[in-house]
């Protein structure tokens, strides 16, 4: 933490979060002085004593000479899905809180507990490489790390420490609501009286740990088949090699697929592994020509085409900044950028040019994917920053640039996948994926 010159810590006032500022205190006057230690409260504005809350903490910052921030999620509320809602309006606002301190880190204070009911419930869900369990950093929005520092520590081993330090906290009542799908794993765990829950989530913590080795090595192999097989034939058009799928397809290759995929149709998941590996053997013996994951794929005798395929794409709408269009491209405005629309180019009823070596048809269906932003009548094809849609003569409006992103991590890059995100990163022509903090540091797995 050296290197930043503040952190951020989310901290509500229970006590996970109080003992993870007092810690960070601690261990910043220690080993950083000169690194600035803001703590942020998110008001969700969902129960009435939360405004008392937060302010309290504000009063525990200030006692100790800690920056207090209170963020509040205002506006109308979603009336289904609202803990999932919350959580990105959560995010968000620590996001824009540490931009506003000028740092990329925010620490969370997730523990072993929260680890274990996360794999319980992803366990019980059947998903494979969500066993991993939260990750100890998470990169948000392609710009802010996520860190868990506590992600290996009991949560009565920290409170026994505020105990000792005679501090209190507050329980949050939504913590004990039955209708919580967390809530139940976390009663399970707890168990009767006479059985210890200990057992249960050391088995748990350790499948977490097994979860993300395995998703490491598959992502690393993943990117390292991506780095050989796999290129950007045009806009919007990739070419994958023929050998990907010979003589044998294993676990590498079906990744491979499901995330080139994902990234290719905009989608925030990874297609069904099933379905994926049964389109490996058809893709194997060309020709073949089928749609997964609003991706268009053609095997030939030249190699395996992907781009995103015709329907579905977004109708015609207002360019803002910041906006995510159909899961591929980030939005951008400069201040003082003009009002302009954005559309897919098959709405702009612009002809195109074919690039030499790429099957006519395929050129014509990806490009016809990309997005325009225009201003008055005259639709152009979105100039993208760095190396997005290249290949265009063309410059968007002053001001609007549109940037590739990687669908299924466009939000959330947890650590496991930070080598496969890279590959594809670099075959589709996004933005490098950032340095994650804990690089070139020692580092011991939670």
């Amino acid at each position: 933490m050296q290197s930043r010159p503040a952190v951020i810590a989310a901290v509500s006032g229970g006590s996970d979060s109080t003992a993870l500022l007092l810690l960070l205190k601690l261990f910043l006057d220690h080993a950083a002085p000169s690194t600035r230690l803001h703590a942020v409260t998110v008001d969700h504005g969902l129960r009435p004593e939360a405004a008392a809350e937060a302010q309290a903490v504000a009063r525990f910052s200030a006692e100790r000479g800690i920056d207090h921030r209170i963020m509040t999620w205002s506006g109308p509320k979603p009336g289904t899905g609202l803990a999932a809602a919350a959580r990105e309006a959560r995010y968000d606002l620590l996001a824009r809180a540490a931009r506003d301190a000028g740092t990329d880190v925010i620490l969370t204070a997730h523990t072993a507990d929260d680890q274990a009911e996360t794999v319980l419930m992803r366990r019980r869900r059947g998903e494979g490489p969500g066993l991993a369990g939260m990750a100890p950093e998470t990169l948000f929005d392609g710009s802010v790390w996520i860190l868990r520092p506590l992600l290996g520590i009991r949560r009565e081993t920290l409170r026994t420490f505020l105990r000792d330090e005679a501090v209190g906290w507050v329980d949050d009542p939504s913590n004990t609501d039955r209708r919580s799908e967390r809530v139940r794993a976390r009663l399970e765990l707890a168990g009767p009286p006479q059985v210890s829950g200990a057992a249960a989530i050391d088995g748990l913590l350790t499948l977490a740990r097994q979860g993300a080795t395995r998703r490491r090595h598959l992502g690393r192999d993943a990117a390292d088949l991506i780095r050989r097989h796999v290129r950007k034939a045009g806009p919007g058009l990739m070419r994958i090699d023929a050998a990907l799928f010979r003589p044998a397809i294993d676990d590498a290759a079906v990744h491979t697929l499901r995330a080139l995929l994902a990234v290719v149709g905009g989608t925030p998941h990874l297609p069904d592994e099933g379905r994926v590996r049964a389109l490996c053997l058809r893709l194997a013996a060309p020709p073949c020509r089928a749609t997964l994951s609003r991706a268009l794929v053609a095997a030939r005798r030249d190699g395996v085409w992907l781009c995103r395929e015709e329907r579905g794409l977004p109708e015609p709408q207002p360019a803002r900044d910041g906006l995510i269009w159909d899961g591929r491209f980030r939005i951008s405005a400069t201040a003082g950028a003009a009002a302009a629309v954005i559309a897919p180019a098959s709405a702009g009823g612009r002809q195109v040019e074919n690039d030499d070596g790429v099957p006519a048809s395929l050129a014509r269906t990806a490009k016809a994917g990309l997005p325009i932003i225009s201003s008055g009548g005259s639709p152009e094809i979105g100039h993208v920053e760095q190396r997005g849609v290249s290949g265009s003569t063309q410059a968007a409006p002053a001001g609007w640039t549109a940037t590739c992103v990687l669908a299924p991590w466009a939000r959330f890059l947890p650590c496991f996948d930070l080598d496969l995100a890279q590959a594809l990163a670099d075959a589709v022509g996004a933005p490098p994926v950032p340095v994650a903090p804990s690089a070139g540091h020692n580092v011991t797995p939670a």
